[in-house]
């Protein structure tokens, strides 16, 4: 077997494999004979057929498993001899007429192709600097909080017989909603509870019953949004003949220590400590994620070098479907399609370079992903499948190029967090406004 460099551009390679014919004919003597002991053939004695029979009879079928288990042995083994690390499968094109060479007349010959990944020397993380934003939580945030809380905890109570119903009153209905004289599909409700002004029902739905009294039948007309999620529905005039049943006025609920205890805790207290310690998890997640940003600036920064185009081409396709599939933000609008894919062109090759470089300061520090990280994530990803949760967990265990995906943003984060314990970081009190502006999205290293 030979393996000589065809050509070497920046990170293109390409190289020339050559397999004779003869060293073809030994490896399929060589596996015909491993076969002998475990075929029966008529007029032979098991294990006693001459392999000159055996490759009339299995021949081409063997060869070509050994054709294939060359080229992906070579493919591979041409670049590792190197040092090289392709950075997609290696391709390979054929020269040899294949049909020639499985029926042993003519060596194997082909070139395999692959961009590998680029050499870089990255950036000692001991010398960055980062500012880790905080704020101290507003007393109005956890009285906004407890608010909720007691909202979330409210109960209702019937109105007397004649009274009429109020915005934020409960009603239950019957409805029976019909377009152009015919009812339709999902348009039908038996005892159903509606919170008057909580946006549940179509718009304009919920302020015609504003007035109405248990045992009221009455007519509600309404339109469809366009942007309505069933499309024979959208932008359609509806009628909708409704019964009022009940209309339930909400009761007071008193933010002190009986509610908390309804929720399990001992006293009020207790409860504004488990909302402070809730907010302070979210801030800490909020600083983090400027934290992050701020270091991948930093990253992108300080490396400049040659990415892979393919592995460039594939993050930009992400991206691109991606943005047909949203709607323009309003930033956007005016902007061509050239425009704008020359800018996310530039944010793919950013996140193919981050990738990149933290994958290496993470495999020069030995980063792991523990097992039970892994199995965590991949129990998290089942459980967002209801009914197919061992179907999940079979596809990611049969699947190393799923599990490796799942596992990626486990690393990334793992790395970020070496790079921080090794960074120079100090603390910067912000408002709770500055906090919650969007860094721009970290997670996604754009």
């Amino acid at each position: 077997m030979e393996v000589t460099e065809k050509s070497a551009e920046g990170l293109d390679r390409r190289f020339q494999v050559k397999v004779s014919a003869a060293e073809l004919d030994e490896k399929l003597v060589a596996r015909l004979e491993e076969l002998k002991g475990q075929v029966h053939l008529k007029g032979f004695r098991k294990g006693k057929a001459p392999v000159s029979f055996l490759k009339k009879m299995y021949g081409k079928g063997v060869m070509g498993e050994i054709v294939q288990e060359i080229v992906a042995e070579t493919s591979q083994k041409a670049f590792s001899d190197r040092d090289l690390q392709p950075a997609s499968q290696p391709h390979p094109h054929f020269h040899s007429d294949m049909e020639e060479v499985i029926e042993g007349k003519s060596d194997l010959e082909y070139d395999v192709y692959a961009e590998i990944l680029p050499t870089f020397e990255p950036m000692d993380v001991s010398g960055l600097t980062l500012t880790r934003m905080v704020a101290d939580i507003p007393d109005e945030d956890i009285e906004d909080a407890l608010k909720k809380v007691a909202e979330q905890q409210k109960s209702y109570a019937a109105r007397e017989d004649g009274a009429k119903a109020e915005d934020g009153d409960m009603t239950v209905i019957d409805f029976v909603g019909s377009v152009d004289g015919v009812e339709f599909e999902g348009g039908k409700g038996e005892g159903v509870s509606l919170v008057l002004g909580s946006g549940s029902f179509i718009p304009g739905f919920e302020e015609q019953l504003v007035g109405a009294k248990a045992g009221d039948e009455l007519t509600v007309k309404v339109t469809f949004p366009e942007e309505y999620n069933a499309a024979e529905l959208a932008g359609k005039d509806a009628e909708f003949a409704v019964t009022v049943n009940e209309v339930k006025a909400p009761e007071e609920v008193a933010i002190d220590d009986d509610l908390a205890k309804k929720l399990g805790l001992d006293d009020l207290a207790a409860l504004r400590e488990r909302i402070s310690e809730r907010i302070q998890d979210e801030y800490k997640q909020l600083s983090r994620a400027h934290l992050k940003r701020s270091l991948l600036d930093k990253l992108d920064a300080a490396h400049d070098f040659e990415l892979p185009k393919g592995m460039v081409d594939a993050e930009f396709d992400q991206i691109w479907r991606q943005v047909e599939a949203a709607e323009r933000d309003e930033e956007d609008k005016d902007k061509s399609e050239e425009e704008l894919k020359e800018e996310y062109r530039k944010i793919a090759a950013r996140r193919v370079r981050l990738g990149l470089v933290l994958a290496e300061i993470g495999k020069r520090a030995d980063v792991q992903v523990p097992k039970e990280d892994l199995q965590r994530e991949m129990i998290n990803m089942a459980r967002s499948y209801p009914g197919q949760e061992r179907e999940v967990l079979d596809f990611y265990q049969k699947n190393p190029a799923a599990l490796q995906q799942l596992r990626a943003p486990l690393f990334e984060e793992r790395v970020v967090d070496y790079i921080v314990e090794r960074a120079e970081v100090s603390e910067q009190k912000v408002t709770k406004d500055k906090l919650m502006e969007d860094p721009e999205g970290d997670e996604s290293l754009a």
